[in-house]
């Protein structure tokens, strides 16, 4: 037996079963009855409704003992002769039962065949193929339905995943060809002196702590996406007033003003991850603002959700390129050098994803650009009022 026929198999055996089981039950249901039947009924039972021959005639019965006629009792034969028949039909509806039954077995499983047939082709050079099943709704369109809807998933994580890659490894290869550069260098100045070989360690250095901001950030995004939705509670309001003090001397440097409206909010999830996203989103608010302009922030909890409000003035963001913000590497105004790597965002979408939050941007019509966070707010009791 093949293994790819053995649940044909089951199938097969359990029509043939239900059919030989139901069989025998109405043998015995006739059988009771034809017992129960009065003589006279009992005889038109007979196979072809034929009538038994008269008796012959007795002599009249000399009295005496009585004695027990031979032969089989005439009820229990005329049962035998009623189930003669039905007994026959039923010893050959086991082999067509058989055959029936994988006929139908097979054709409820094509449908299966059919699904896994086409997963088999499916790699990651083609995972943009689906099952795309036709027919009625029933549980195998469901179900093929559901497998397309989660290689959709997979091909835009895989689609997500190859980007990052690529914007990564190009990422990262900027800074070790300036290492490269600063090493050659002295080697080939055969009149370098010591203040030129002070000059390139200070800045392999700076290049140096690039680089490990670029790989800290990596880990960040990526402990982000896998971290899990329960926590502990936080108060996102001293999250934000704590990080916002951190940053008071920069946004002086950069002569920005500072409107906030902070209410006591508590959610729920990891106190690190949390500290990152606001950080981030104020560090983005600064970095990409104008001299003189404003940073706005809010915190408050409205019907059952904490909303967290970072918005800045700057250059206009052009409304299709809000979204590809938060993609990894993904900067406004690109500038390879500038201390910024483009995750910050990237960041923060990983980090509501992980919370349960929903992340919502806009541009704004004066410049700049507007971030809403939502969060499941925590209650008194202890709960978390998770909205979807």
């Amino acid at each position: 037996m093949r293994p790819a026929n053995r649940l044909r198999w089951r199938l097969t055996l359990l029509y043939c079963l239900v059919t030989v089981v139901s069989g025998a039950v109405l043998l015995i249901l006739v059988a009771s009855l034809a017992r129960a039947l009065p003589e006279a009924d009992r005889l038109t039972m007979l196979p072809g409704g034929m009538e038994p021959p008269a008796p012959p005639p007795q002599p009249r019965p000399v009295p005496g003992p009585a004695r027990v006629p031979d032969g089989i009792p005439g009820d229990i034969q005329s049962v035998n002769d009623v189930l003669t028949v039905p007994l026959i039909a039923l010893l050959i509806m086991v082999p067509l039962s058989l055959g029936l039954g994988w006929l139908i077995a097979g054709r409820m499983l094509r449908p299966i065949r059919a699904m896994t047939g086409t997963l088999q082709r499916i790699s990651g050079r083609n995972v943009h193929e689906r099952l795309a099943l036709a027919g009625p709704r029933d549980e195998f369109k469901d179900l093929a339905d559901t497998i397309d809807g989660l290689l959709g998933r997979l091909e835009t994580a895989l689609d997500g995943h190859k980007r990052f890659v690529a914007n990564a490894a190009h990422e990262l290869r900027t800074p070790l060809a300036v290492e490269h550069a600063l090493l050659e260098e002295p080697l080939i100045d055969a009149g370098a002196t010591v203040e030129s070989y002070r000059a390139n360690f200070e800045q392999l250095l700076a290049v140096n702590r690039h680089r490990g901001a670029l790989l800290e950030s990596l880990l960040t995004l990526a402990g982000s996406e896998s971290a899990r939705e329960e926590g502990e509670p936080v108060e996102l309001d001293e999250v934000v007033t704590a990080a916002l003090a951190e940053r008071s001397a920069e946004v002086e440097r950069h002569g920005l003003r500072a409107e906030t409206v902070i209410r006591p909010a508590t959610t729920v999830g990891d106190r690190v991850l949390l500290t990152r996203l606001v950080a981030n989103l104020l560090d983005n608010a600064i970095h990409y603002n104008e001299p003189g302009g404003t940073i706005e922030i809010g915190v408050r909890t409205i019907d059952g959700r904490v909303r967290l409000i970072v918005a800045n003035t700057g250059a206009r963001v052009p409304a299709g390129d809000v979204e590809r913000l938060f993609e990894p590497f993904q900067r406004l105004r690109r500038v390879a050098d500038d201390g910024h790597h483009g995750l910050g965002l990237s960041i923060v979408r990983a980090i509501a994803q992980a919370h349960a939050a929903q992340l919502v941007a806009e541009a704004r019509p004066s410049g700049g650009l507007s971030v809403e966070v939502h969060f499941p707010a925590w209650d008194a009791a202890g709960r978390s009022t998770h909205v979807p």
